[in-house]
């Protein structure tokens, strides 16, 4: 058999209050066709369909669109969803009696039977491909919160080794259920150990101190694991069965740079055969300019220089970032690059600002006795000099000074 594994649709998303729903559209058309035109039996998605645990119903309801189309487009296909760490599981799963009809299973948090044990036979579930033979079971595994994993007694990482104890249970009641030439696929949406993160828009997991799970927990008998969380497609560990696909789309402006993908795999019995990324067209693109900070007078240059189509749609319009390189405060940055864009079709996300920082000596690390011996005034001119002074001193600007001591004068009257 043969599947799509993606993840990381953030739907919904913003950038720098930009809406984003003609690109997410973009993908999720292109994925449809792609789901025909490779003839996949299934698709497996890794956790993160929404950008938030409150998605806006545009947001839901081009999600649920896209599985009414991409079924009625090919009518076998089977659809398995986990929920992560951007997803609420309640939400995720509340409509789940309704997509049941369309052959879509979703897995929002770890089901537990009236006695709180955890029910195993739902995390499992059987993958079939175009004639209706079972060819996979699929170890369905969500975001796992504290709560969700089994208790260890004594442990010295209850969450890691309660991670790990969940997969092995979930993992042998696969193994009792399959069949010989039928593989074990594992889903997860997870930290791994030595992955690469887009430190601009993943949201790091964090819960007991641990940082990132081991590979170890995905057993010898795992064929695949499908991973999510991680925005760049990647190897874990350099093993070629144990992947993230990364996001179909630059959640940021740090990810211009990824080869945005789906990845197909091919089933060969109970092992993989082929793993093939599909790349994702971009139907927007994110500049950077220039790639790295400049000076404004060779910022403005590049700004002037940019060639983009006069009739470009507005929904199709790059956003930018622009980066200076500045060694001291420029009020009317904004107003200068607003004025070197006029007339361009591009849509100025951010402004990303670098300050020189050339005087050494000065620290910014000063205790709280310290601070409360000086003037509002006298820590104004310390910050000053640690941000953009010189080894010889740099006074700061009077126009700066005086706007500081109007601030200070219109908050003691409020207070008065």
């Amino acid at each position: 058999m043969r599947f799509i594994h993606t993840s990381d649709w953030h739907l919904g998303q913003t950038l720098h209050q930009f809406e984003r729903n003609t690109e997410h559209q973009a993908f999720l058309d292109w994925l449809t066709a792609t789901l025909v035109h490779q003839k996949a039996d299934a698709l497996l998605i890794s956790g993160d369909i929404f950008d938030t645990a409150n998605p806006s119903a545009a947001a839901q309801k081009q999600f649920y669109r896209f599985l009414q189309q991409a079924k009625a487009a090919q009518p076998h296909l089977q659809i398995v969803i986990i929920a992560g760490n951007h997803d609420s599981p309640g939400r995720l799963e509340a409509p789940a009696p309704l997509m049941e009809s369309l052959d879509v299973t979703v897995i929002g948090f770890v089901p537990r039977d009236l006695d709180g044990n955890i029910d195993l036979q739902r995390l499992v579930v059987p993958l079939r491909n175009a004639e209706g033979a079972i060819t996979a079971y699929c170890l369905a595994i969500p975001f796992l919160r504290p709560g969700d994993v089994p208790r260890i007694e004594d442990a010295n990482d209850p969450y890691m080794e309660g991670i790990a104890l969940l997969y092995q249970q979930t993992l042998e009641y696969a193994l009792h259920l399959r069949q010989p030439q039928q593989a074990i696929i594992a889903l997860g949406h997870c930290h791994m150990t030595g992955g690469e993160i887009s430190e601009e828009s993943e949201r790091r997991i964090v819960i007991g101190g641990t940082e990132a799970l081991s590979a170890n927990i995905f057993d010898s008998h795992v064929a695949y694991a499908a991973l999510g969380h991680l925005h760049l497609a990647q190897k874990v560990g350099k093993q070629d069965h144990l992947r993230y696909c990364g996001s179909p789309i630059p959640l940021s402006f740090a990810e211009v740079d990824y080869q945005h993908q789906v990845l197909q795999v091919d089933l060969d019995g109970e092992r993989v055969g082929d793993i093939t990324p599909l790349f994702v067209p971009r139907a927007v693109e994110l500049l950077r300019v220039p790639r790295q900070p400049q000076v404004l007078a060779k910022v403005l240059v590049a700004l002037t220089a940019l060639d983009i189509p006069r009739d470009t749609p507005a929904d199709r319009m790059p956003f930018l970032e622009v980066r200076v390189l500045l060694d001291a405060p420029e009020p009317g940055l904004r107003a200068t690059i607003e004025q070197a864009l006029e007339g361009k079709p591009v849509r100025l996300a951010k402004i990303e600002t670098t300050f020189v920082k050339r005087n050494a000596q000065v620290s910014d690390n000063n205790t709280m006795a310290e601070l409360e011996k000086l003037q509002p005034d006298q820590i104004f001119e310390r910050l000053y000099q640690s941000k953009y002074g010189t080894e010889e001193g740099t006074p700061t600007p009077p126009e700066l000074s005086k706007a500081f001591a109007e601030l200070m004068l219109g908050t003691s009257g409020d207070q008065a």
